[in-house]
């Protein structure tokens, strides 16, 4: 029987939250997001990043205690590489020693083991989160190592889907592991003025066929590029914006330039108003060679935008309801994705069709749920303590 006494919130919880850095990307605006909401709902927040707090694109709020260690740069050799890292986990764990926090949590392969080593003998519950697919996101020998020594030290991991759930699980021998998908951005709205105007602006515009993403191999790019020159002749009223910056750009400018297709596929770079970009969009497309759980796929459906994406592992499949709200098709086939995309970009009645349905994600993917989810790794991870964000209650991790 539950108890009768009203639960005991007196005490906030201590997190210190911990990545590479947050200039860009997926993960990092996600572990902004989380920083931004518990500490709006009283907990005390700190977050770490090895890169100087100046290089930030996202901005935490006044109330999270915001740590850049200013460690970051290259290495040049092996010997040169383990001098840095160590340098970088002994900054680390003096600042984790500073905010002497209840829950470490960490994002990203190399920045989970480098958090786990930093707090070797120190009592600290550090919750990994691993945000690609571990079998396709190679980390080179010695991380590999690496993490399979100290992953088993983390006191739990959270992962995305179940599929990387079952390839973490040996990682961290025996410790939880729970999935929790990402939520729909909160600042992703349809409904904005600026959002409003680029739907206004649509109408006596090209078709535009947007992708967005970190200009790396990872994002196929190239992939995409060479699936819409097949296209370019057949639908001449189209073009295609990438979004995105990263070491990749010459190549792809390259690539484009050899197509001839300069006038028809444009990097434009980074966006800071992606709402503003998917609602002057026709469709969306991911061309990822993996994944682990693509926020930008989540972004443009709550926007109403039709999505055709590879059946990359993992996430695509997880969130895009395969002719209902989107396409999938086989990973890495040029030509199946140049068929998908000729399927939706001759057919304005389909992409209609699923456009309709595709702002259904912001419910199946919704910002309570992800926090509420959170709510229960803590309240599973400290069962005689007090409830975290007593206000979510009730998501099963």
């Amino acid at each position: 029987m539950a108890s009768s006494q009203p639960e005991d919130t007196s005490r906030p919880h201590r997190l210190a939250l911990v990545i590479h850095a947050l200039s860009g990307g997926g993960a990092e605006r996600v572990l902004t997001h989380m920083a931004n909401h518990w500490s709006r709902h009283g907990q005390q927040v700190t977050l770490v990043t090895l890169a100087a707090a100046e290089t930030d694109v996202y901005q935490v709020s006044d109330s999270v205690e915001r740590v850049g260690l200013d460690v970051m740069g290259q290495s040049h050799g092996p010997l040169s590489a383990i001098k840095n890292n160590f340098r970088r986990a002994r900054a680390l764990r003096l600042a984790l020693l500073a905010a002497q926090p209840d829950f470490v949590i960490s994002f990203t392969d190399q920045m989970n083991v480098l958090t786990l080593l930093a707090t070797l003998g120190l009592r600290l519950r550090v919750i990994i989160c691993d945000r690609v697919d571990p079998r396709h996101h190679p980390l080179g020998r010695a991380w590999s190592l690496l993490r399979q020594t100290l992953y088993r030290r983390c006191f739990a991991a959270v992962v995305q889907t179940v599929a990387i759930r079952d390839v973490v699980q040996p990682l961290v021998a025996g410790r939880p592991v729970y999935v929790i998908p990402n939520a729909v951005a909160p600042e992703v709205r349809p409904d904005t003025p600026q959002a409003n105007q680029a739907a206004e602006d649509r109408a006596t515009s090209p078709r535009r066929l947007v992708a967005m993403g970190r200009l790396v191999p990872q994002k196929g790019f190239d992939l995409l590029i060479a699936a819409f020159a097949q296209l370019a002749t057949r639908h001449t009223e189209w073009r295609l914006d990438v979004f995105g910056e990263g070491p990749q750009r010459d190549a792809l400018q390259q690539q484009i330039r050899q197509l001839d297709l300069a006038g028809r596929i444009h990097l434009p770079g980074w966006t800071d108003d992606p709402a503003s970009e998917f609602a002057r969009a026709d469709l969306f497309v991911l061309s990822s060679r993996y994944e682990g759980f693509p926020n930008v796929v989540l972004d443009a459906m709550a926007c109403g935008i039709p999505v055709v994406s590879f059946d990359c592992p993992t996430g695509p499949a997880e969130i895009i309801r395969h002719q209902i709200d989107g396409l999938l098709v086989e990973p890495q086939d040029v030509d199946a994705l140049a068929g998908a995309l000729d399927e939706l970009m001759a057919s304005d009645r389909t992409r209609q069709e699923y456009a309709g349905r595709a702002a259904e994600v912001t419910n199946r993917f919704s910002e309570a749920t992800f926090h509420a989810r959170w709510d229960g790794v803590f309240r599973r991870a400290a069962p005689d303590g007090p409830p975290f964000s007593a206000d979510c209650r009730g998501g099963q991790a």
